[in-house]
């Protein structure tokens, strides 16, 4: 009975991938309360999910858009106005080789917008939704990392360092609070919210994970006196996930989801707005475990068998944060003599290239500018788009790593030039999630058989072939490593030529204990 030490090691497995757009429709019926639409202006949402479920092969999302429409009134004023409508969805993605007990981290974000006027009453809103999803499985192994009781074992060990998961937790943060608007403005409707979690950071301490972020809130919103201003705040969104053990050494691994969200007017006396947001925390957090991993082993004189079998897991997992500074000019002739009212900035990332220790980015800015040129019934729209290049430097073994990227703009400033020309200084935040994935061969079911039937010779000339380790060869003629490295004189172990001739001791068993004899016979292979 061999006795071995074994090692636990918890394995976050990536399983699946899947990044899919799927499309939202519906229509809305305009309130007895609004004119008639003559044409729309801009249109805008929120995504929140409120509900996900895994199933076997795929995952099903319930959630909602909140989608804000502005309009020009068809009525003598030619007034703009706005409408408000959540459009609920139940959409099922199918992922291969997913399970109900797997864990799953989505991103949903608007891609595309888009309102068409049916008629003075009725207009038709057709959303489409960037889903990205990803699948992870855990698994606890036994990692056999020491033989005991055995000298006579040949062990061919490898130290390493991986990540192992020491755990995974959520929570739900409720957020409430009233952003303040101009005491002059006397509030009558929103015509445009968006709202981005953004400044994610966190802290570990006393077995919970401290997770805090920014909700930016931008409104637009009409006044009773027909005027159209903005308001831009940030709400500290705080939340603590309780994960047993972990420490300030760990790296966590952080995902934030809106799932429900309130945006009304309070009482026009009040002069501002209330928020009310429902965000999902989810946390995985991992170790550095330096593991002691048995790649192989024999016996030269006893008959060792042992399953082997491989697992995936991560290593050398790493977060990182840059900031790409995008100094551009673009030309919108119709904006020369008016004023911005808003700008919308998504920013994409449309290539990725990996050399050596450095990641480079293509990507573009679309902008949205909202602007007025003389009134308030000559608000208009145009989208512009900037192409981008980053480079990324000093990412170790950048080729073989896994990347996964996420950008956030950070901050947005825009000013109006001479000719129509407009000065855009736009900061985007790259988040880097950096790892990479390791194949470990770990031993299992390991027995040992005696009485193994001896060669009749114990010495071998062998010629060193294309492949061939030391360990390799001494594994094949039931020999040692240190006993070939001595019968030779070869100075380092782990440097053999190709057709060098070297001498192989062989071993017999006399009496139940293994010797090596000397030379009676040679063999050459």
């Amino acid at each position: 009975m061999i006795e071995t030490t074994n090692e636990n090691l918890s394995v976050n497995k990536l399983v699946s991938e899947k990044n899919e757009v799927i499309f939202i429709e519906g229509d809305m019926i305009v309130p007895d309360s609004k004119p008639d639409i003559l044409n729309t202006i801009n249109t805008s949402g929120n995504v929140c999910i409120y509900k996900k479920e895994i199933m076997d092969d795929k995952i099903r999302l319930d959630g909602n858009i909140n989608a804000y429409i502005m309009y020009l009134a068809d009525n003598s004023d030619e007034a703009v106005r706005g409408l408000n409508t959540n459009l609920d969805f139940s959409e099922s993605i199918n992922v291969p080789n997913c399970t109900s007990d797997m864990l799953a981290n989505s991103d949903v974000n608007i891609k595309s917008i888009e309102c068409k006027v049916l008629n003075g009453r009725k207009i038709n809103v057709k959303v489409g939704l960037e889903v990205k999803l990803k699948i992870y499985t855990n698994e606890n192994i036994e990692i056999v990392n020491k033989i005991n009781n055995n000298d006579d074992i040949q062990v061919l060990e490898e130290n390493l360092k991986v990540n192992s998961l020491l755990g995974n937790g959520n929570t739900k943060v409720y957020v409430k609070d009233t952003i303040s608007i101009d005491n002059t403005d006397n509030l009558a409707e929103i015509l445009k919210a968006n709202i981005n979690l953004v400044d994610k950071d966190i802290k570990i301490s006393y077995n919970k994970v401290l997770a805090k972020s920014e909700a930016e809130v931008r409104i637009m919103y009409l006044t009773e006196e027909n005027t159209i201003n903005t308001v831009t705040s940030k709400i500290p969104v705080v939340g603590f996930v309780d994960i047993q053990n972990v420490n300030e050494d760990n790296l966590c691994d952080t995902n934030y989801e809106i799932k429900n969200m309130i945006i009304k007017p309070n009482n026009i006396e009040e002069h501002s707005i209330y928020i009310e947001l429902e965000v999902e925390i989810s946390c995985m957090v991992y170790e550095e475990k330096q593991i002691n991993l048995i790649q192989d082993l024999y016996s030269p004189s006893e008959e060792v068998t042992f399953n082997k079998r491989k697992v995936r897991t991560m290593a050398n997992k790493n977060n990182m944060q840059k900031t790409c500074q995008i100094r551009e000019k673009v030309n919108v002739p119709e904006i020369e003599n008016g004023k911005i009212v808003d700008v919308d900035v998504v920013a994409t990332i449309n290539k990725e290239n990996k050399s050596n220790s450095k990641i480079m980015y293509e990507g573009e800015l679309e902008l949205n500018f909202i602007f007025m040129t003389n009134s308030i019934s000559d608000i208009n729209s145009k989208k512009v788009k900037v192409p981008f290049e980053f480079d990324i430097n000093d990412v170790e073994d950048a080729e073989q790593a896994d990347i996964d990227t996420n950008i956030e703009i950070s901050s947005q400033d825009f000013v109006i030039q001479s000719g129509g020309d407009i000065n855009c200084n736009v900061d985007v935040l790259f988040n880097l999630c950096i790892c990479k994935n390791v194949n470990l061969n770990v031993i299992e079911e390991l027995n040992v058989e005696e009485n193994r039937e001896m060669e009749d010779y114990s010495l071998v000339l062998y010629i060193v072939k294309q492949g061939d380790t030391l360990w390799t060869i001494a594994k094949k003629f039931r020999s040692t490593i240190d006993d070939i490295v001595r019968t030779n004189g070869i100075e380092d172990p782990d440097s053999i030529d190709i057709g060098q001739k070297i001498f192989i001791p062989k071993y017999v068993k006399a009496g139940g204990k293994t010797n090596v004899e000397s030379p009676t016979m040679m063999n050459y292979a």
